[in-house]
């Protein structure tokens, strides 16, 4: 049987860790980092519950892993801002994959623009989707990592914020408060339920090359962003994914609370 740090090599030469007989649970999982984290779990043996509102794009990620990894594959579409369809998917979730003991809340999106000019129908759909939906989502699966962590099973909720979180983005203020927020939230349910054997964690991304931002409505924007990933080396969804498997490689009683991960560049 293999320890929880050991590690097998993946198709593009990292090194992702045996998690066989972990369920784990990826939202935002039709694209960008979700997507790849979803990728990289099922590669090192979880059995991963994709969640997301693009049921195609979910339907085929999960084609293309079942043929490669040991673990079951479960798309599920849902809207992470309805606390009542989130407590449905995790109910299908467990009665499908069994009680989950890794959750990536990661779904999210990233809409800028000037203050005095801000639309306040994208302010509402961060809100809704950056902080409400991570807290449904949180929730919804709480009770199954609690019980996780009394069998003695490692037991994880990781939270993918932002470097936007702590510093200052001019134009992103929006945005950046859901993700502070994000990060206060982690730090308190680490004190909550760190005690209980649950390693709660935060991972804040620096500038990368995803297709979050796409769809913000002020064009200036749009091109600022693409100018700083052009600009800035920018890292891949695949550098996240990787972080993340590492930090729920540790040994269970090793939380690695807060992973600030950001391109050599940005400093």
């Amino acid at each position: 049987m293999t320890s929880p740090s050991s590690h097998t090599a993946t198709s593009n030469g990292h090194h992702a860790p045996h998690l066989t007989d972990r369920i784990a649970v990826v939202t935002g999982a039709s694209s960008g980092i979700g997507a790849a984290t979803a990728r990289r779990l099922a590669a090192a043996g979880a059995s991963v519950a994709l969640l997301g509102r693009r049921e195609a794009r979910l339907t085929a990620l999960a084609e293309r892993l079942r043929p490669t990894t040991p673990g079951a594959v479960l798309p599920v579409a849902v809207d992470l801002a309805d606390p009542e369809a989130t407590a449905a998917a995790a109910r299908t979730i467990t009665t499908t994959l069994g009680p989950v003991d890794l959750v990536v809340a990661n779904a999210g999106v990233m809409l800028g623009a000037p203050f005095e000019a801000g639309r306040t129908d994208e302010w509402d759909r961060m809100i809704d989707i950056n902080l409400r939906g991570l807290l449904h989502t949180a929730r919804a699966f709480t009770d199954d990592l609690l019980a996780a962590a009394a069998r003695g099973r490692p037991a994880d909720l990781v939270h993918v914020g932002s470097v936007a979180g702590h510093a200052l983005y001019p134009n992103w203020s929006v945005y950046c408060a859901t993700k502070s927020a994000v990060a206060q939230l982690t730090r308190n349910l680490r004190a909550e339920l760190g005690p209980r054997g649950v390693r709660v964690r935060n991972v804040e991304p620096g500038v990368t090359a995803t297709e979050l931002g796409s769809d913000m409505q002020d064009p200036d924007m749009r091109t600022a962003l693409t100018r700083m990933r052009t600009d800035l080396h920018p890292l891949s969804a695949d550098d996240i994914a990787e972080t993340i498997a590492f930090s729920v490689s540790a040994p269970p009683h090793v939380n690695i609370a807060e992973l600030v991960v950001v391109p050599v560049r940005q400093g």
